[in-house]
Formats: C-alpha cells, sequence, structure tokens
C-alpha cells in the first residue's frame, strides 16, 4: 500500500505527494534541507489516502494538475465544490448526453 498527500507549507503554497511510507516521508519533509518544502517549513499534513502504489502516483499525478481552488475543496471535503470545479480547464463545457 501507498499514500498519495497533500502537504500545507508556511507560505500557504500546497505540496502534493505520494509515498510508501507516510510518517517517514513526513519526517523528510519537516528535516528538509533542499527541494520544495526546504524554504517553506513548517508543513502539516493537509489531506491523505491510503491507495494501492500504483493508484497513490496516478491520483498525485493528476492532482497536480488541479487548480489551487479545486485542491481546497478536496483538503476541506467539499464534494460540491470539487464536482462544479470538475470542468475543463479552458475548453468548452461538456455537453449533456441523454
Amino acid at each position: 500500500m501507498a499514500w498519495a498527500y497533500i502537504l500545507e507549507c508556511a507560505d500557504g503554497k500546497y505540496y502534493v505527494g505520494s509515498t510508501r511510507n507516510l510518517d517517514n516521508r513526513l519526517r523528510q519533509h519537516s528535516s528538509a534541507q533542499v527541494g520544495f518544502t526546504a524554504r517553506r517549513r513548517p508543513v502539516t499534513l493537509a489531506w491523505s489516502v491510503e491507495l494501492s502504489l500504483d493508484d497513490a502516483y496516478a491520483i498525485e499525478r493528476r492532482i497536480h494538475g488541479w487548480s489551487r481552488a479545486k485542491k481546497k475543496a478536496l483538503i476541506d471535503g467539499d464534494i460540491d465544490l470539487l464536482r462544479t470545479r470538475a470542468g475543463r480547464r479552458g475548453g468548452r463545457p461538456r455537453e449533456a448526453t441523454e
């Protein structure tokens, strides 16, 4: 099993990742000297889900493409807002099928 997760950094930015060992990875982020979270500490775990390794990596990649508002909706558990944010960026709205 593995984890997909979102960290909230001290500057308000989100970091999205996946790992096999969430506790160990959080310790690495908290003590990092280099990388995205190094200058943005402290970091807090905002959201996580346990999945298979393949699914954790896939959801990490998907979340990377999301807007900040959609990531916040996921963190907050706001399913209605997630649905309204599910539309494609920059494209035409999908047509309803009957």
